[in-house]
């Protein structure tokens, strides 16, 4: 459920923890109804004869870019609506097949000032059941001082 209220810059240190989103057991349905939004019809995403028998690979795969929107909306829900997600990276290290059950997590790496606002690298990965990160990356969230404005819309990076 997105976040009604945003942390403070100054309620955040390294170590914190983001609360995790879950997501599934994510079932071919899912993962057709994501493909038919993206328009991705790579046969990959849904026909299970053909991912295992012509690709040679262990079941349906997640989408990429189904797993990229579960990092962002974590990520955006723990930055609030006076919060900006500002980057993302990420990095696709393995497979994530059908009905599987994946864990977006992570943690305050790093915090600086600037002028407007404060910034928050988080470090994050999406955890399969087995507890495998095939999906790690970096963040940075721009976050309101305490008594201060939201984060300017649109968003204005800093100079410094």
């Amino acid at each position: 459920m997105p976040a009604t209220t945003t942390p403070c810059f100054e309620d955040v240190a390294p170590g914190d923890a983001l609360p995790p989103l879950v997501k599934g057991p994510l079932r071919t349905a899912h993962l057709m109804r994501w493909s038919a939004a993206m328009e991705n019809w790579h046969r990959i995403h849904y026909d299970r004869d053909f991912a295992i028998g012509h690709d040679r690979l262990p079941d349906i795969l997640v989408n990429g870019s189904f797993k990229q929107q579960f990092i962002v909306q974590c990520l955006k829900d723990w930055a609030g609506p006076r919060g900006w997600l500002w980057k993302v990276s990420y990095q696709f290290r393995g497979m994530d097949v059908v009905d599987e059950v994946l864990t977006v997590q992570g943690h305050v790496a790093a915090t600086r000032r600037a002028a407007d606002y404060g910034l928050v690298e988080v470090e994050f990965g999406i955890l399969n059941r087995a507890g495998k990160d095939n999906t790690p990356g970096r963040a940075t969230i721009a976050l309101p001082y305490r008594g201060g404005p939201a984060v300017p819309y649109p968003f204005v990076p800093p100079r410094d």
